[in-house]
Parts: structure tokens; sequence; C-alpha cells
């Protein structure tokens, strides 16, 4: 069975969780930078980005992480996409620089500003409910970068490679079928490294 890591440094590391399992792998909450080690995949859930990167720092995992992205699939989710982007508008370094886009922050207005919008997601379907709680978007993508889905006009899914993001919480939700995706990605990585 695949094993998929959840970062449980900050954000809705439970609901990643159910979500993954009922998507039919295991499941196992990350604390440690050992724990990476047997994993296929891992998601970096939402919460607040500058928060989770001062966690990061402070429990070592930003070097074991862009080691950990060389070979091995990662999802993130509203903070996980921002900080998996090369470029954040507005600031002058980014994060983990994963994926050849620049992101906005809290680009959908405050936590008062949080909605639930109808999406279509390229390859996962349509009707996909989005929870969009003081999300980002995504600005402007590299030519690498493949656009699952936008809301309004901005882009809100991307893919690189055997990398995810959205911007919004599909693990707010009952519907796995983006976690299902996900799975499915670490699956296919996992024959090619094989």
């Amino acid at each position: 069975m695949l094993k998929i890591g959840i970062l449980a440094l900050q954000g809705a590391v439970q609901e990643h969780v159910k979500a993954i399992e009922a998507s039919g792998a295991q499941a196992i909450a990350v604390k440690r930078v050992e724990e990476l080690e047997d994993l296929d995949g891992l998601v970096m859930p939402g919460g607040e980005s500058t928060a989770m990167r001062r966690l990061i720092d402070k429990y070592l995992f930003l070097e074991p992480l862009k080691e950990f992205a060389k070979n091995k699939p990662i999802f993130g989710t509203c903070a996980g996409l921002i900080l998996m982007a090369k470029r954040i508008q507005g600031q002058d370094t980014a994060h983990l620089e994963l994926i050849d886009m620049t992101v906005e922050r809290n680009a959908f207005g405050r936590q008062v500003d949080s909605f639930e919008a109808d999406l279509m997601i390229h390859g996962v379907g349509e009707d996909f409910t989005g929870v969009f709680i003081r999300a980002p978007f995504i600005v402007e993508v590299g030519p690498e970068v493949e656009i699952l889905s936008k809301h309004n006009d901005r882009i809100v899914a991307a893919k690189q490679g055997h990398f995810l993001c959205a911007a919004f919480h599909p693990e707010l939700t009952d519907d796995y079928r983006l976690h299902q995706y996900f799975v499915k990605m670490v699956q296919s990585n996992k024959e090619v490294v094989a």
C-alpha cells in the first residue's frame, strides 16, 4: 500500500489523513524529518504560510523537504501551495520553490470573505466544491505548468511534473476526487521510479 505523509506542523492534518485513507493509501502524520524516509508522497496542508515556514525552519525540515521533492510527489493546498511556489508577489524570497508560478497571498480577501465555489478541475471532474479560506491564487505560471482549474479567471489549481497544488481546501469536503487524483500521481511516480 502507498504511504502518503501529511506534514503535521500546522493546518487541517486530520482532514487530509481521512481523505488520503478514503482514497486507498496509508496516511501518516509527519512531525519529524526522519518520517519522510519511507513515504511515497506528501501533502502540505493549509494553514498560515509564514507560521508554517517558521515551523519548517524550527524543526529543520527545509532541506529534507527539498530533497524529498526531487523524486517524490507533493500536493500543496492553500498555504501549502504558497510554500511550493517559486515566486510570491510582493516578497523577495520564496520557500521550497518547487512549481514555476507566481502566487498572491490572501488574494481572495480575509477570513470573513471565505466562500465556496463550484469548480471544473481538468482530469478530476466538474462540480467540485472548492472551499476558499483566506485563499491565495496563482497569478502566472511558466510553460511547464498545467493549469487544472480557474475561478473567475483566476488560476486555483495547477500541476507541474509530480507536483500538484490547489488554492482551496479539498480536505474540508467529503469529495475525495482530488486526493484520489494525487494518489494516482503517487502510484504512477512509484512505478516509474521502480
